[in-house]
């Protein structure tokens, strides 16, 4: 029984399709149960000091993850490794994985164990230095908490025991190289299943334990079956890594120079988050919880709409990128820009209209107050607003990618943080010292009587910041691809007008269908029982699909060309078109 459930996940995806449904299967899931996990938190601590502590141990892990553990992702491994498998042309490429030869295992096993050793003594030295230097660090990175000694050291500790997370984690990615190569998808998609598992379980049975430092363990659980699962398949194949003290600089060189440019450009965006992080430490009590549950619904539609758009073009671009077919390159690309506007402007728009109801449903009761519901919708809604910028800046980050060209993303991505940074920090004074604008966001938010609440609605003014730094990350992304490839003839006409018409179409019928909405949440509150849950879900679901029936039918009447493509997709053609596999990463 138990080799039969092992021989389940080692089983090898024969089939492109079967590979991109069961992805797409396990990124819902794993969605679902992140919504769960935010859920259970949002319940059981609403948004206060322990939830603040929680989320703001995980910071210096993070930054270690973006900037070490991601230089070994997968996406920039595998490329090296199947190269290393087909040594000599040894080893047979087939529809379902590659077949590795004896000769090709081992040029696998010394780029494997060079490349790992490096990457494992790197993280954890740099783990063991932040460790000893903690009670120094967090007080600056955290400057809120600098005259709280009890909840600094709390902070230190967790933040302490978290290390172990990007440390867990990258040693996972660097597996899934491995995996990802045999085709072995089931186990690549069940690990993030695992994570959110891990976490679920520590606020269920292991805080009641422990308190905080159990829902911390529970992350380090998480982590470890997100890495754990991959070990036996590796394993089997004789290539778990081995730590060796003697380098091959050569080896690793290669692979620090694809990956460089694309960790400083993660990076860039980490820190942008942990200046906003920092100041929501000045925000009061629950600021920080605030901030992460807004964040993390906001990243739904962004998952959904703007990573599989950019993860399915990708190989497409590079393949006609490496062709030199430019003008199918660029009618490609007009095509999955068309799409990601076409699907992002109704969610900003209904997003924006149901913030409260798909707020209340999602983490109301318990602890979770009708003021934290209120404050939390107000910056869905801010954050939302870069939803359409934030999957334009995917698409574009991998086009260049597709291209060889990691430098241009690297100068937006950069230039957006600082950006972010320095919005942040104006607006919060402007907020300040201006009761006018102060009054102005409370009241177009309809937060302007929570001013005796523990959070400050002057935490909106972060979400605020964020989504004009990526506004102009798009912008910045959009200049520099119409800048570089505007010497095509067919430039303006394939890429700019259509891309043009297209965002008028839908920002018209989004926001007619929005306004639809709005009408129905009045008539609907009318006849529901807004005091109960299924009553706020009942009215904002009923009002939805009322705004979803128009916006369809203003795209009828308009002949929307995307609104025709999806048709024929999901009516004709939805089991003919190959997918690409979607990409765990944000950038």
């Amino acid at each position: 029984m138990v080799k039969k459930f092992f021989s389940l996940f080692n089983r090898e995806i024969d089939g492109l399709h079967e590979a991109a449904y069961l992805l797409a299967a396990a990124t819902v899931a794993s969605q679902i149960l992140a919504l769960v996990r935010d859920k259970l938190l949002a319940y059981f601590f609403g948004a206060g000091h322990t939830l603040d502590l929680y989320y703001a141990s995980f910071r210096i892990s993070d930054m270690i993850y973006a900037t070490i553990a991601s230089m070994v992702a997968a996406s920039v491994l595998v490329p090296f490794l199947v190269k290393k498998c087909n040594v000599n042309g040894e080893a047979r490429d087939r529809a379902a994985g590659i077949e590795v030869t004896e000769s090709g295992r081992a040029e696998a096993r010394h780029f494997i164990d060079h490349t790992f050793s490096v990457f494992f003594l790197a993280i954890i030295a740099v783990s063991a230095v932040i460790f000893i230097f903690m009670p120094w660090i967090i007080p600056h990175l955290l400057p809120g908490y600098a005259n709280d000694p009890a909840s600094l050291h709390q902070i230190v500790i967790a933040s302490r025991i978290m290390l172990l997370s990007p440390i867990f984690l990258g040693i996972s990615n660097f597996l899934a190289s491995i995996t990802q190569m045999y085709n072995r998808f089931l186990i690549y998609a069940i690990s993030p299943l695992l994570y959110n598992i891990g976490i679920i379980f520590g606020t269920l049975f292991l805080y009641p334990l422990f308190g905080l430092y159990g829902l911390v363990g529970g992350v380090i659980l998480g982590t470890a079956m997100h890495m754990g699962i991959q070990i036996p398949f590796v394993a089997s194949k004789r290539l778990f890594p081995r730590l060796r003290l003697k380098i091959d600089w050569k080896e690793v060189k290669q692979v620090v120079l694809v990956s460089f440019p694309r960790t400083l450009t993660l990076s860039s965006t980490e820190i942008a988050e942990l200046f906003l992080i920092a100041l929501a430490t000045f925000m009061g009590t629950g600021a920080i919880s605030i901030f992460n549950f807004s964040f993390n619904l906001q990243s739904v539609p962004l998952a959904v709409i703007g990573v599989s758009y950019a993860s399915a073009a990708f190989s497409t671009l590079a393949k006609f990128h490496e062709s030199g077919d430019m003008k199918r390159y660029i009618e490609y690309m007009a095509t999955s820009v068309k799409h990601i506007i076409f699907w992002s402007m109704p969610v900003t728009v209904f997003f924006i209209v149901l913030r409260a109801q798909i707020v209340r449903t999602i983490l109301g009761a318990g602890q979770f107050t009708w003021a934290d519901t209120r404050l939390t919708a107000a910056m869905l809604a801010l954050f939302t607003i870069s939803v359409v910028g934030q999957s334009l800046i995917l698409l574009f980050v991998r086009a260049y990618y597709a291209e060889g060209k990691t430098k241009r993303p690297l100068i937006a991505n950069m230039t957006s943080a600082a950006a972010i940074i320095i919005f942040a920090f104006v607006l919060k004074w402007f907020f300040e010292v201006s009761p006018a604008f102060a009054y102005f966001i409370e009241s177009l938010f309809k937060v302007a009587d929570l001013n005796g609440t523990t959070t400050s609605a002057i935490v909106l003014t972060l979400a605020l910041a964020y989504s004009l730094g990526n506004i102009l990350n798009a912008y910045l992304h959009w200049h520099m691809f119409k800048t570089d490839h505007r010497a095509h003839a067919d430039f303006k006409t394939v890429f700019t007008r259509p891309i043009f018409k297209t965002t008028f179409d839908s920002l018209g019928a989004s926001i007619i269908g929005g306004y639809a909405a709005f009408l129905g949440l009045q008539v609907f509150a009318l006849v529901v029982n807004q005091q109960k849950i299924i009553g706020v879900f009942l009215q904002g679901f009923c009002a939805g699909i009322i705004g979803i029936v128009v916006w369809l039918l203003v795209l009828w009447i308009l002949r929307s060309k995307e609104l025709r493509d999806v048709w024929v997709t999901f009516h004709k053609k939805f089991w003919k078109v190959s997918v690409a596999t979607a990409d765990a990463e944000p950038l």
